[in-house]
């Protein structure tokens, strides 16, 4: 007996190589499948193709043979609508890929010559086939009906294959759970890899059998045995937190009293079970933009006094919905076998208020529709009031209005102008803070409306409804009574959430896939992510590993810096200034600014370029220079900075026509008294000059030094004797420091921070001035 199964079973693989190897040499027609000449055009392909996948797509045409004729004009227009392959075709009778129907053609002859029941080969399954064709999902009808729609309601999607085992022993419970939960609403899907590997991949699908949720455009893998319970449970995981809230005796006021701020009825469901029923909590998904949605647990003693407050029967599920009174129910149904049908029809005829707040252009759709007929039309009478105490009255009386109104054709509602100031500067001509109802119709989405306003405002009295009530009445016989046209800009979202927290939520939605990869071991789907975060980790140390070099780097040339110290002591040109370049030299390189040098070193000097140019007299060359090179040494490494001297004794004409354009600094500390019968002493002023955007720094030197004269003298001959040298002293040593502060200078000058002063023209250089 074995034997006998082992040869049927060569034989069926013999049969199966042949049956592969007759259908790739088979010459396939794709002119004869879509019924064109092999000289029609692209158009007139495309165009026989969408009428033919149309009329033979498996969703509509309940032929047997529909699946198999769908598959066969969807490879003929492939081959036909591609250039090459048409080509190929044209030329060698066949393209690369018409080997994809052997397997059907294999999967023909195994159903009709082969007992799987006795030779226990469950390769094919084929009552599962059959049962998930309907449910078939191709990319495009993923792309454009699933996602969007799973904003609305669930969908559970089965990944399978063709000859996979593991696919038929789940096959029982798939069915008898989507049986249940296609009752309730739940979307189903099915994705064979053979046919669809692109929308697989694109699921992150990369085995099989595999089981999947979609809610709200996000894809959630089921990971644990395939059981019905377990699969209820992931459904009604899948759905957000917190759609239905417990009500008791404690908090019933609470939540009905939160129609105003949410601008929602609410509908609350008796029912004995503890827990929310699926089919409840799925109803809540469904219409979540609309109403909220509470459910009270019949056996709790907390809801007792909900019980006798509204009279219920106990033994059938109740729904009540409630509106802007939240003493009396605005509906009610009780029914044992509460279906989903029953359920959608009741929300569905109270999912607005009796006169909802516009809080969103999609509530204003919905409540005031573009016309579209003339039978069809729908006017909507508008109330543009304020949230303050005072509108209250009026608030509560156009209420009463709305809920006496039994006409279709209107829908009440209302607007707080200081929300929605945009369409109320369109719609008021004469603006005074007031109340006031208009009646518009919607002529077209792109904002336009006919409208009138109810003259008077709307405070609420009497004589304000009857008004209203007058204008109404017209309407209904003469339309054209709304003489007013305007554009409407689109209404501001009141209830979007700011950016912060919706950066939030879907940072934690991110972190929560993570997590879910990782508890799972999806790899193959987080090797993207942990690549980029070791490649981030990477140049994060990278960075810190080089700076500490370089810091290491510095720290190693303590030793060199306390001799540039030292000789800086001795009067060597250094100084503890920091630079951004090393000096290249042992000296600073200045030069004299004469009639000769002065077109290359300023009016001619490049762009970018500084010279740096000290001021001073033949008395104080040498001292000047002295410390004006230690002060500048550490800058010298700069390539855009020069530096000279100017003898103030040869052109001091010159310094002042310079200083004219910067008498701001030169009366900071002088009164312009003093600057005009005393002579000013130039020595030691620093100029930073820009020859090519003409502007000049100014440095004035500041006394830091002892003053020896301060010192108490000696008495007797000896002081006296020596008075002439500490006078000298003395003078040497203010001319010495008078260059104290110039690093503090010269790092402010590389900033840029300090102040510039502009010079027109610069003035020459050629007159020597005659020492008097």
């Amino acid at each position: 007996m074995v034997m006998m199964r082992l040869v049927v079973f060569v034989m069926m693989v013999c049969m199966l190589l042949m049956d592969v190897l007759v259908e790739s040499t088979a010459q396939f027609d794709p002119y004869k499948v879509l019924g064109v000449t092999r000289s029609a055009s692209q158009a007139e392909i495309k165009k026989v193709y969408k009428r033919l996948a149309k009329e033979w797509h498996p969703d509509k045409n309940k032929n047997p043979e529909a699946e198999d004729t769908f598959v066969k004009i969807t490879q003929s227009y492939e081959i036909l609508s591609n250039e090459e392959k048409r080509d190929s075709y044209d030329r060698y009778g066949t393209v690369d890929n018409t080997h994809s129907y052997a397997h059907r053609g294999f999967r023909h002859f195994h159903d009709n010559f082969f007992d799987e029941s006795y030779f226990h080969f469950p390769f094919n399954n084929k009552g599962g086939r059959d049962s998930d064709s309907k449910y078939t999902l191709h990319f495009n009808q993923y792309v454009n009906e699933v996602v969007p729609e799973s904003f609305k309601r669930p969908y559970l999607i089965k990944i399978t294959s063709d000859w996979c085992l593991s696919c038929i022993h789940i096959e029982p419970v798939w069915k008898e759970t989507v049986e249940e939960l296609e009752t309730m609403g739940i979307g189903i899907g099915v994705v064979d890899v053979g046919y669809e590997r692109r929308l697989a991949n694109h699921l992150g699908a990369h085995q099989t059998p595999s089981i999947l949720g979609v809610v709200n455009g996000k894809v959630t893998f089921f990971h644990y045995a395939v059981v019905k319970v377990h699969l209820m449970q992931f459904v009604e995981d899948l759905l957000p937190q917190r759609l239905v809230e417990k009500v008791t005796d404690k908090n019933n006021q609470e939540f009905l009293n939160s129609w105003h701020e949410l601008n929602k009825p609410h509908v609350l469901l008796f029912d004995q079970v503890p827990s929310v029923p699926l089919l409840y909590k799925l109803t809540a998904f469904a219409y979540k933009d609309y109403v909220q949605f509470g459910y009270v647990d019949q056996g709790l003693s907390e809801t007792a006094d909900l019980l006798r407050r509204f009279n219920l029967n106990t033994y059938a599920p109740t729904m009540l919905v409630f509106k802007e009174d939240v003493e009396k129910p605005a509906d009610i149904i009780q029914a044992k076998g509460m279906k989903k049908q029953i359920i959608d029809e009741f929300i569905t005829n109270n999912k607005f208020l009796l006169a909802p707040r516009l809080v969103n252009q999609k509530l204003f759709d919905e409540l005031c529709p573009v016309k579209q007929f003339h039978r069809r039309r729908k006017y909507c009478v508008l109330l543009i009031t304020g949230e303050e105490d005072s509108f209250t009255s009026g608030n509560e009386a156009f209420l009463s209005l709305a809920s006496l109104n039994t006409n279709d054709i209107l829908r009440f509602a209302y607007v707080y102008q200081r929300h929605q100031q945009a369409l109320c500067d369109v719609l008021l001509k004469n603006n005074d803070g007031s109340s006031q109802v208009l009646i518009l119709e919607r002529r077209n989405s792109a904002g336009k409306v006919l409208y009138k306003p109810v003259l008077g405002g709307w405070n609420g009295s009497e004589e304000d409804k009857q008004k209203l009530l007058e204008e109404l009445d017209r309407l209904q016989k003469d339309p054209s009574i709304l003489n007013y046209d305007a554009i409407l800009p689109e209404l501001n979202n009141e209830f979007a959430s700011m950016f912060i927290f919706r950066w939030i939520y879907a940072a934690c939605d991110y972190l929560s896939e993570i997590i879910d990869d990782l508890l799972h071991n999806n790899w193959r789907e987080m090797m993207p992510l942990l690549s980029l975060i070791f490649s981030a980790l990477f140049i994060l140390f990278g960075t810190v590993i080089m700076q500490a070099v370089s810091d290491s780097s510095e720290e190693k040339q303590p030793t060199s810096k306390a001799k540039d110290a030292s000789k800086t002591e001795n009067g060597s040109p250094s100084s503890s200034n920091p630079s951004s370049r090393q000096p290249k030299k042992n000296f600073v390189e200045v030069t004299e600014l004469t009639d000769i040098t002065y077109t290359s070193n300023l009016v001619k000097l490049r762009p970018g370029h500084i010279n740096v140019v000290l001021v001073l007299t033949d008395a104080t060359k040498n001292i000047l220079l002295s410390k004006f090179a230690k002060e500048v040494y550490s800058f010298t490494g700069s390539l855009t900075l020069h530096f000279s001297f100017l003898n103030v004794d040869k052109h001091s004409e010159w310094m002042v026509a310079v200083l004219e354009y910067a008498q701001d600094a030169m009366q900071i500390d002088s009164d312009e008294d003093d600057l005009s019968t005393r002579k000013i002493d130039y020595t030691g002023y620093v100029l930073a000059l820009n020859g090519h955007k003409k502007y000049l720094c100014l440095f004035k030197p500041v006394y830091t030094g002892e003053d020896v004269e301060s010192k108490p003298e000696e008495e007797g001959g000896a002081s006296r004797s020596r008075k002439g040298m500490t006078r000298s002293r003395s003078t040497t040593l203010q001319i010495h420091h008078k260059l104290d502060r110039l690093g503090l200078w010269m790092e402010r000058l590389m900033e840029g921070t300090l102040p510039r002063y502009y010079v027109p023209a610069w003035p020459g250089l050629d007159k020597i001035t005659v020492n008097k």
